[in-house]
């Protein structure tokens, strides 16, 4: 039994004659722990994208960034990376909270064009150890996962990296609100920001 395909993926792999080649691809480059290069490459990277979804299945995808070696690999098949004082929506991790089902891209558009999928199971704390050690940490997130795989590149553009954003945190060092938290509309009802360590 595939740990990567369903019935629509099957579907279509059968329309387009390419379910050989897939299996092919599940059987040599699908794993469920992480070998040393996808280490070296999520902790060397500054940001990624989280898919989630909601109790009924409805998605949701958010990019996470920080700086690099903010998303740690943990265990054999598992990762951590922390949760940043953000808009407040916890769309995210709101989801995760009724649905732990999560996918994960990290990608490179800059230098050599690279991109590693994470399926797994996520969970959030308040209470992780790592939050005594990695600054600007409000909540962080676990997932544990199932499948790891990397992706074909070819559509990636070639785009230029030219640093972390001022809001990434800093060790001791308070980032800058972000403007919209001034606006006429909002500034009545912005939430505070969490303490947090600061290194």
């Amino acid at each position: 039994m595939s740990i990567m395909y369903h019935d629509g993926n099957r579907q279509l792999q059968d329309r387009f004659d390419s379910r050989r080649i897939f299996d092919k691809l599940e059987e040599k480059l699908t794993r469920m722990a992480f070998n040393a290069d996808d280490k070296a490459f999520i902790e060397s990277m500054a940001y990624f994208f989280i898919a989630t979804a909601d109790a009924a299945g409805r998605p949701d995808c958010s990019f996470k960034g920080g700086m690099p070696g903010f998303v740690r690999v943990t265990g054999p098949s598992e990762l951590a990376f922390p949760d940043y004082d953000g808009n407040g929506m916890f769309k995210s991790l709101g989801n995760i909270i009724v649905n732990a089902n999560v996918g994960l891209l990290f990608i490179v558009m800059h230098d050599k064009p690279k991109r590693l999928h994470i399926n797994g199971s996520a969970r959030v704390s308040d209470t992780d150890p790592l939050l005594h050690e990695t600054v600007g940490a409000q909540l962080v997130v676990r997932v544990a996962a199932r499948a790891i795989f990397p992706n074909c590149p070819r559509y990636i553009p070639t785009m230029q990296m030219m640093g972390p954003s001022i809001y990434t945190p800093q060790p001791k060092a308070d980032p800058p609100e972000p403007a919209w938290k001034t606006f006429d509309d909002f500034k009545d009802c912005v939430h505070p920001r969490q303490p947090t360590w600061k290194g």
